[in-house]
């Protein structure tokens, strides 16, 4: 059994409210318990956070190996194009991880279609609404795996 880390950052806690046009209709709790199921289903273990605050993230990534948690799913949301301490974070802990985006954000604001993820992360999955968590959890799944797979 392995554990995944699934990290969303700020803002989305408003899923289902927020801009739905970009975001979908989906609540953050029915997107985590979709990805509890895919992870259960698996026989591993799912632990999410969501905080609007860097330094909550930035922490739970330091004690991510600690914890024995081998892969990573994040949303950095707004961080994605800021977060210079996120990615510091996850660089050191060598975690394999997928970088998520419910909208695609390469067709978005020009703001937007630069992420400080992208280039460490394992792939990018943008686009998609519910399905680019879905799709990122099964790749998750087949890394933890097998892990030749995705390299």
């Amino acid at each position: 059994m392995a554990k995944i880390l699934t990290l969303h950052g700020p803002n989305l806690n408003l899923l289902g409210e927020r801009e739905p046009e970009h975001y979908g209709n989906l609540t953050l709790e029915e997107i985590n318990k979709k990805l509890g199921i895919l992870a259960m289903d698996a026989e591993h273990e799912l632990e999410t956070l969501q905080s609007n605050a860097e330094n909550v993230l930035v922490e739970r990534i330091h004690t991510a190996l600690a914890d024995g948690i081998d892969f990573m799913l994040i949303n950095p949301a707004a961080f994605t194009h800021t977060s210079i301490a996120l990615r510091d974070a996850i660089s050191a802990t060598k975690i394999p991880f997928i970088e998520i985006h419910l909208s695609n954000i390469y067709s978005r604001e020009k703001f937007r279609q630069t992420s400080y993820f992208s280039d460490l992360a394992l792939g990018v999955i943008s686009g998609f609404g519910l399905l680019s968590y879905e799709m990122a959890m099964t790749a998750a799944i087949i890394h933890l795996n097998d892990s030749k797979v995705i390299e």
